[in-house]
């Protein structure tokens, strides 16, 4: 499985969920606008999942193909890969400011990846529970419009994923004004030194990682 990080909350997995000499699917993750001053993905798209209607992350046009899109919560199943849509608020008032928010957990390669969109508040206890046995969370720390670094440590801290991946932070290019990720990597404390833009990655690579923070940059 391969991972692409294209800034903000978005991000490229590149996979053969029906195993080795099969065709990659390709699913693409809250695609943004360039009106927030960075790139667009693109490229060929099997599958999209957006996490709420915001221009920051529903740029769906941006993608070739005639892919599956998903964006509201549900069980779906889609060319061997099993998504669970799971729904929280993109605030901490219930939704009343911001709307609602979808996390979406992936299923793909034995490997479970969660991205937990725009999200602005606490898990509820069965929510914890839809996502036990996470091995990959890809979780916002930037703060203002989603959780801030220290709420995003405290819900780490009760998923207890294999490894973590900081989003919806402050890039180079950036125009959103949200904090970089320096102040999540200081106070969780075991950020990887190592920054790359692709991760491929394995089931067997994770078995021996406990909540280790890999911060991915953009080419």
């Amino acid at each position: 499985m391969n991972i692409q990080y294209y800034g903000h909350s978005c991000f490229k997995i590149t996979t053969k969920p029906a195993g080795r000499g099969q065709g990659d699917i390709n699913v693409f993750l809250d695609p943004f606008e360039k009106s927030i001053g960075l790139r667009p993905p693109q490229g060929q798209a099997d599958l999209v999942l957006v996490s709420h209607d915001h221009r920051d992350h529903n740029n769906v046009e941006a993608l070739k193909g005639n892919p599956a899109i998903i964006d509201i919560p549900g069980e779906y199943s889609v060319k061997g890969i099993n998504i669970v849509g799971i729904g929280t608020y993109h605030d901490n008032q219930n939704g009343q400011e911001r709307g609602l928010n979808t996390i979406f957990m992936l299923d793909s390669e034995d490997i479970k990846i969660c991205h937990a969109g725009d999200l602005g508040g606490d898990l509820t206890e069965k929510q914890l529970e839809e996502l036990d046995g996470v091995d990959i969370l890809m979780i916002p720390v930037g703060g203002k419009y989603t959780i801030d670094y220290k709420k995003a440590i405290e819900i780490i801290r009760k998923i207890e994923p294999k490894l973590i991946i900081p989003m919806h932070y402050k890039v180079v290019g950036s125009t959103v004004d949200i904090d970089d990720e320096k102040k999540f990597c200081n106070e969780i404390g075991n950020c990887s030194n190592i920054k790359t833009s692709k991760l491929n990655i394995k089931k067997k690579d994770l078995e021996e990682k406990n909540m280790e923070v890999m911060v991915m940059t953009i080419d």
